[in-house]
């Protein structure tokens, strides 16, 4: 990687914006090679040089993959005025541009990949790779017989101008209250909510729990967020 200014290195790296820096470098908070930095204009070299804010060393990646346990009540967003976004939950310091892989319902729960990797968001979302996404799912309407079973992973009318790719289901519980795992290979607005309901169901929690190949880390609580360990990277970006 070529050098680059100092002020730039730390406001890509989520430390603190340019002008910020400044004030950050003046009181001694920033150094290079275990030396406090002069001024934010210093070129540094983000492979070999050690920067450290506040004593701990900052690590520069040119793209940064993360594992949420997205909450209900929290929008799939950059910024919003009235909501919490996701972005609001990822531990700082953090890259600037990153975003959200797709989008969950503001009531839905569960993974959501949170990266500033354009190319693998676009990847995982792309309608042509049909990548495997997986929820939890509660309904209410009574118990899923073979015949929903069999409309539901054949594909149904959800109102658009085809009917849903194939899908699997597997269910946990059966009775007024169900409970089942569905594997869908599209992302649709709503799709779950609207398989069920083509088949006289109500979802009434929905919870993602794997996309592709990366399962959701249970022991994350919700609104837990950590940044996915290299294999994990690895199963998202393998197929590039």
């Amino acid at each position: 990687m070529k050098n680059m200014r100092l002020d730039k290195f730390l406001s890509e790296c989520g430390i603190c914006s340019r002008s910020e820096s400044k004030i950050f470098i003046k009181k001694g908070m920033i150094t290079v090679n275990g030396k406090k930095a002069a001024k934010g204009e210093e070129k540094i070299d983000p492979d070999n040089d050690e920067i450290m804010f506040k004593g701990q060393k900052i690590i520069y990646a040119e793209f940064e993959y993360y594992m949420l346990n997205k909450p209900a009540g929290v929008v799939s967003a950059t910024e919003d005025k009235n909501d919490k976004t996701v972005i609001d939950l990822v531990p700082k310091p953090h890259a600037k541009d990153i975003f959200p892989v797709g989008r969950l319902d503001k009531d839905t729960e569960g993974l959501l990949i949170i990266t500033n990797d354009g190319e693998t968001a676009h990847r995982l979302l792309s309608p042509k790779k049909h990548v495997d996404k997986t929820y939890f799912v509660r309904t209410t309407g009574g118990e899923i017989g073979t015949e929903e079973v069999e409309k539901l992973e054949n594909g149904v009318d959800i109102g658009e101008e085809k009917l849903t790719l194939p899908a699997e289901l597997e269910i946990l519980k059966n009775g007024e209250i169900s409970e089942s795992l569905l594997t869908i290979r599209e992302g649709k607005f709503h799709q779950v909510k609207r398989m069920f309901k083509a088949v006289g169901r109500e979802v009434i929690y929905l919870k993602r729990i794997s996309m592709g190949k990366l399962k959701l880390d249970e022991s994350l609580g919700k609104g837990g967020c950590r940044r996915l360990t290299e294999d994990e990277i690895n199963m998202i970006t393998g197929e590039r």
